[in-house]
């Protein structure tokens, strides 16, 4: 500090004097405001909200700025409602237009919604919930698991997971689907359940060819004259026409 003099009343008094412009304080200088971040909007929809049991279920989802329309990609998340918790079902990133898409197949009732993760200039955001109803009708959890098992190879005397033969094949069908239990072997496999006429028959209705009274093939009805089958050594497992008129309908699920 510099001292200058000034005569007070008679006498000489040191006094500050006026700060040269070097050393002056410095100014703060106002740091530029970042801007907001952007609450996005999600909307979310489904292909269908009344579905069978193991019906594919695609659930759709657009992330966008509510202002511009602009849509934004970063990692979305499908949630179930499991009670009062919301947890992941399946994790995708949106693409530039901030759309994904889910694809399930629930098996049960569920309450969904979709989560955009965010982030620093984005922030977090859910979407409305929506609700997929599912039918639990048995017959329509039997197709579901018959079709899961499509292309699997032919082999004798096998009842899965990987092969099959074709009472080896329903056999483990309608124990993953409804709990019931058959013999290996088409010809047993005709005294199980109840007996259905085949003009009242219906999609996972148990097939049983016959030659004379005498079970050969087994098979699950699909609907429309089609079956889903293992039928022989060098095939897999399909959807295929059904054959012929001698076979027997019984009803497992």
């Amino acid at each position: 500090m510099k001292l200058g003099l000034c005569v007070c009343a008679g006498q000489l008094i040191a006094a500050p004097l006026m700060a040269s412009a070097a050393e002056a304080a410095p100014v703060a200088v106002e740091a530029k405001a970042a801007a907001p971040a952007v609450t996005p909007t999600v909307n979310e929809s489904a292909s269908t909200y009344k579905a069978q049991y193991g019906q594919i279920v695609k659930v759709y989802a657009k992330v966008f700025d509510p202002k511009t329309g602009k849509g934004f990609s970063d990692t979305a998340r499908l949630q179930y409602r499991s009670g009062n918790v919301w947890r992941t079902w399946i994790s995708r990133t949106a693409n530039k237009n901030g759309q994904v898409t889910f694809v399930t197949r629930p098996g049960a009732n569920l309450t969904l919604r979709t989560l955009y993760v965010g982030g620093k200039v984005v922030r977090s955001a859910t979407s409305r919930t929506i609700s997929v109803t599912v039918s639990q009708n048995k017959g329509a959890r039997v197709l579901a698991e018959a079709k899961r098992h499509v292309g699997a190879l032919y082999k004798f005397a096998a009842a899965g997971p990987s092969r099959f033969d074709c009472s080896g094949y329903t056999l483990y069908v309608y124990r993953k689907a409804v709990g019931a239990k058959l013999p290996h072997q088409a010809n047993l496999q005709q005294r199980y359940g109840k007996a259905v006429s085949k003009k009242s028959m219906q999609v996972g209705d148990l097939i049983i060819f016959r030659s004379g009274s005498y079970g050969t093939h087994a098979a699950i009805y699909a609907g429309g004259g089609y079956m889903y089958d293992s039928p022989h050594t060098g095939a897999r497992v399909g959807r295929h026409k059904m054959y012929g008129s001698n076979y027997v309908v019984r009803r497992l699920a």
